[in-house]
């Protein structure tokens, strides 16, 4: 037996934690799993979803997200501020976050509300922008996630459903690099 040495296992790693698609069926986490093995979900999403956006400062965000709602919310309260949000922590399921801040000037109460989008959409595909975006936006008329609120998300933007879940998939992806 010339040339044997000691047999060393191969070393197995545990298959990726898949906490942006918890919710879904096994089978489909399972080819998820299969495509970051084989090292293929990112481009596979790039093959979709290939165009960058432009949006790069908070006053184009701004822009932005106001061309977005004067389209479809031209009713709502008007927007003080948006801006991307370094502080917001996708690992902690905050994309984005709309407040309505309250304060009293005199004997007046002045309310303004805030768009604060995760910096790690400034480099995103034009569509997940726009999905967040929309997201937040339409928390201007309806606070809670019911069936009314995603009624209006998929009226803003047709494909919200679709962009979701494939944000899911390219925040694994990062994740997984």
């Amino acid at each position: 037996m010339v040339g044997c040495g000691p047999i060393i296992p191969a070393v197995t790693r545990p298959p990726p934690e898949l906490k942006y698609l918890a919710g879904y069926p096994a089978e489909l986490q399972q080819r998820v799993r299969t495509l970051i093995e084989q090292g293929t979900l990112g481009q596979r999403l790039a093959g979709k979803y290939g165009q960058p956006h432009a949006v790069r400062s908070d006053g184009q965000l701004y822009e932005y997200v106001q061309a977005l709602k004067d389209r479809h919310l031209r009713k709502s309260v008007p927007l003080a501020k948006v801006a991307y949000d370094a502080r917001l922590q996708v690992m902690k399921h905050a994309l984005g976050t709309h407040t309505a801040i309250s304060r009293v000037q005199g004997s007046r109460l002045k309310a303004s509300r805030e768009i604060r989008i995760a910096s790690v959409f400034r480099d995103a595909p034009a569509e997940f922008l726009e999905m967040i975006v929309v997201h937040e936006l339409a928390h201007l008329r309806e606070a809670d996630h019911n069936k009314a609120f995603y009624q209006l998300c998929t009226h803003m933007a047709p494909s919200y459903h679709q962009w979701e879940f494939d944000l899911r998939l390219w925040l694994t992806h990062l994740e997984s690099v």
